[in-house]
């Protein structure tokens, strides 16, 4: 398919915003797009994805829609739902996968199931009896938050109690797991393909909301500080967590690598940020693909 040709007689919907934690984040994501696309000539229009999102959808005559949405109500399936059943093609994976990868309970039942490699873990719900996962430290973190909103790390017994009230107030569903200390990298794929990894060197104790989003405050290292047969493995590992979880189009693989170059696989985001802080557009120029031209690839291999 000659995606360029394909796409300009189509009216483009670029979704973001919505009502969850990340929306200020999902507004940067879907500005660029939306200007990106616009830039290449393509009828692109922004919508911002309110309650009155169906309305828009029918009265702009969106033949396609681009997901740029973050977290809860855009990334879980629900929007992906929506536009099935408004036979509106769409970016990113299907219903399913979107829900799979956006609930870290289900992403990690999934991937322990393919025999791929993820951090011992617990499924927390109230009231907690206890946390199971070994000794301290460990992760806490909610079940369907994404960038790394209400995650603490707990070195201390005095710290649990806060640790879970910080996540539980976001979400009925907790995580604690086996904190790894390592190399934290990405995997983008693209298609089926993986771009090169990125190692994550962030200013905090972990790559948190503020090292993700502040200029400054992380690097992006590619390719990463690692042998080349730890990083292909890594590209591997990620692909195959990618189809395990049926994704299709675009996702990215966030992993650590321990101090015995083990790579664990912590959660997939299918629908990835799309700022001038994000990881994927940095991965994509170092594959040589433009920040333009990465849309039109999404766009292509989602169809």
């Amino acid at each position: 398919m000659n995606i360029g040709k394909w796409i300009k007689d189509k009216t483009v919907g670029v979704l973001y915003g919505g009502l969850s934690a990340e929306r200020e984040i999902s507004l940067l994501s879907g500005k660029a797009v939306l200007a990106a696309l616009k830039n290449i000539g393509v009828n692109a229009v922004g919508i911002d994805a309110s309650p009155r999102l169906p309305f828009e959808l029918s009265r702009k005559k969106i033949d396609f829609a681009y997901i740029a949405l973050h977290g809860p109500g855009g990334e879980d399936g629900t929007v992906q739902g929506l536009l099935e059943s408004m036979q509106i093609p769409y970016s990113g994976c299907g219903v399913f996968s979107s829900a799979l990868c956006m609930d870290k309970a289900y992403t990690k039942k999934i991937l322990e199931s393919a025999d791929l490699p993820t951090p011992a873990w617990q499924r927390l719900v109230k009231p907690v009896d206890e946390i199971r996962v070994g000794r301290l430290p460990v992760v806490i973190k909610p079940a369907t938050q994404g960038s790394a909103i209400g995650v603490s790390i707990v070195r201390t017994e005095k710290e649990v109690a806060p640790a879970l009230k910080k996540a539980f107030a976001l979400d009925a569903v907790v995580l604690a797991e086996e904190y790894v200390i390592g190399t934290e990298i990405t995997v983008g794929i693209l298609g089926k393909k993986a771009l090169p990894v990125i190692e994550i060197d962030a200013e905090g104790e972990f790559y948190d909301f503020k090292s993700k989003y502040t200029p400054g405050c992380s690097r992006h290292i590619i390719p990463p500080r690692l042998p080349e047969r730890v990083v292909a493995n890594a590209q591997m590992l990620a692909l195959e967590a990618f189809n395990a979880l049926g994704c299709r189009g675009v996702a990215r693989v966030d992993m650590i690598v321990d101090k015995k170059l083990h790579p664990w696989i912590l959660e997939l985001n299918t629908l990835p940020g799309m700022t001038e802080t994000s990881l994927l557009p940095d991965a994509a120029r170092a594959a040589r693909i433009s920040f333009s031209d990465l849309i039109l690839q999404i766009i292509k291999h989602s169809l």
